[in-house]
């Protein structure tokens, strides 16, 4: 791409910074600013839509340096703005020093023109130039169904996956198995699956004390039961109980995946903690942070210095029985991920796991590698409501309420959004019932009704015989009416919330992004009528509905939520 066309695909905030800067250097250059240097420039869309619709902060963070008032130097950058024709209809210095822009009609009948023009990319930047980025999230105990918990986490992750693809970073998703140091539970696990099997046989057997409850846990017997019969029944005890351990490792896995796919979240990779220790890479780790001077022994037990790198006291590493720590294998499976060529690394917790944030960034750094480059996102807990009242745990599943009950219950495109309706450092209260409503009530339910309705706009438009414009056919210019403005400028922010949602790990900007969308279309439609006695004027609300259902389209597909043509 030529640096003529890499210009002409800036969106309207980026040919703003753009202009700022070369205005900064151009009075640099003439001696009207005496200045060093220029930090980020910041333009932002003001509180008050009065003001214009962009403002820059950018006089008054160059005023101490330049040794001028605010607005002096907000007069001498705008006299040295060179901007494209008709791309700023007014440009007004406010308050302190404030630089308010108002575009031009014609740049936002432009945006609908370049909307059409890159359809299904538009939005897509090289933000992140390339940087390979591995999420790693949900990564369930193998010892039972997703929860309901674990499936916030599920989306946050997808939704957050996608938005920095979008943005040009290359992603991969990563879900990691903990079948090591968790095979006690592992192995309480399968011994229940045993004990429901030799049950299911006739056999008299004990359930484990502490064993694992719930319908899912009998229900997986009765089918290795009816697939392999008496199979196990002779069988040798340390055998059979090692082969349960397989046998349950293999189905809880396989219902882990399959739930999630339910749910529309798929993993690049599906990482085995076991993996590690057959590749010595635990014991490797180890070894490296003695070699590093990072360890110490006491008590029989060897330790690591987290205390110098921010944690609040040092961590064992390895137990005076010999037996490596959670922490070792952690660390070891990060410098794995370091070792496959990933730049940065972002794992997606509970909010069970506060403690093992600091430690576990202690660990990174101590094997050299930087603490900026390991980003660690916590997600709060989730609370269903059902009529007012707060739903228990399941039955079916024991202790924790499962996914996939909540995906038969509202659907997943339900689920996804309610749980990406909050930051993910916000606790969720998620309505059962309103997510079943089928209602504007229902925020989900209003953004896929937008794009249902301009479908339904589309095929009205067929049965009266109205073709729709191809691009660059419509005169845009007639679109006047402050709906259509205010619904243009809103489409208009499309790249902007992507690399802003990215940049900040804030995946829950995109469902407000949608409800914003559809309110302001379905303003549009209730004082614009699309299908009038005008026919230049038709065509032009044709293509800027067209823009529209672009932009939801892809607004959905970053949530991972169906953007269906009828309701």
């Amino acid at each position: 791409m030529t640096a003529a066309n890499e210009k002409n695909n800036l969106n309207a905030k980026q040919i703003l910074l753009a202009a700022l800067a070369e205005a900064v250097g151009r009075a640099r250059e003439k001696g009207l600013l005496q200045i060093e240097q220029v930090g980020e420039i910041l333009v932002q869309r003001p509180s008050d839509p009065t003001f214009g619709d962009y403002s820059t902060n950018l006089a008054m963070s160059l005023a101490r340096e330049a040794k001028l008032p605010p607005r002096k130097i907000a007069e001498i950058i705008i006299a040295e703005l060179q901007l494209p024709e008709n791309f700023a209809e007014e440009i007004a210095i406010a308050g302190a020093g404030f630089i308010n822009f108002r575009l031009h009609p014609k740049a936002l009948w432009d945006t609908v023109s370049e909307i059409f023009r890159l359809g299904e990319t538009f939005g897509r930047s090289n933000a992140g130039k390339n940087e390979k980025v591995l999420i790693e999230y949900v990564s369930a105990n193998p010892t039972g169904p997703v929860a309901v918990v674990q499936g916030r986490a599920g989306a946050i992750g997808d939704v957050l996956a996608n938005l920095l693809d979008w943005a040009g970073y290359q992603v991969q998703r990563e879900y990691y198995i903990n079948d090591a140091l968790n095979s006690l539970q592992v192995q309480k696990f399968a011994a229940s699956v045993e004990a429901w099997y030799l049950r299911k046989l006739g056999q008299e057997a004990e359930l484990p004390e502490d064993g694992y409850q719930g319908d899912y846990v009998a229900h997986m017997a009765e089918e290795i039961a009816q697939e392999a019969g008496d199979r196990y029944l002779n069988m040798p005890p340390e055998a059979r109980r090692e082969e349960f351990v397989k046998l349950s490792l293999q189905r809880i896995i396989a219902g882990q995946r399959a739930d999630l796919e339910a749910y529309g979240v798929r993993f690049d990779n599906w990482f085995w903690e076991s993996e590690l220790y057959k590749a010595g890479a635990v014991e490797q780790v180890i070894e490296r942070l003695k070699e590093l001077g990072h360890t110490y022994e006491a008590d029989g037990a060897v330790w690591l210095k987290t205390s110098e790198f921010g944690h609040i006291k040092d961590e064992v590493l390895v137990r005076s029985n010999g037996l490596p720590t959670y922490l070792a294998a952690d660390i070891a499976y990060h410098r794995n991920k370091f070792e496959r060529g990933f730049d940065r690394l972002i794992d997606i917790w509970g909010p069970d796991h506060h403690g093992h944030v600091t430690r576990m960034k202690a660990g990174v750094q101590a094997l050299g590698y930087s603490a900026d480059k390991f980003e660690i996102m916590l997600h709060q807990i989730v609370r269903l409501f059902s009529g007012g009242e707060m739903v228990r745990m399941s039955k079916r599943a024991g202790d924790i309420i499962p996914l996939r009950d909540l995906i038969d219950e509202v659907g997943p495109d339900a689920a996804r959004f309610f749980f990406l309706m909050r930051s993910a450092d916000s606790h969720l209260d998620f309505d059962l019932e309103l997510a079943k409503k089928e209602s504007s009530e229902n925020p989900v339910y209003y953004v896929q009704y937008a794009h249902a309705r301009i479908c339904s706009i589309f095929r009205s438009a067929d049965e009266h015989g109205v073709i729709l414009p191809k691009p660059g056919a419509a005169n845009l210019s007639l679109l006047q009416h402050p709906r259509e403005l205010d619904l243009i400028r809103k489409l208009a922010d499309f790249p902007e919330e992507i690399e802003t949602a990215a940049a900040l790990r804030e995946p829950h900007r995109m469902t407000r992004y949608a409800q914003e969308i559809a309110s302001m279309l379905h303003l549009f439609y209730t004082d614009c009528r699309v299908l009038g006695d005008d026919p230049a004027l038709t065509q032009a609300r044709l293509a800027l509905l067209q823009a529209t259902r672009i932009v939801l389209q892809n607004t959905l597909g970053i949530l991972g939520i169906s953007a269906p043509e009828s309701m």
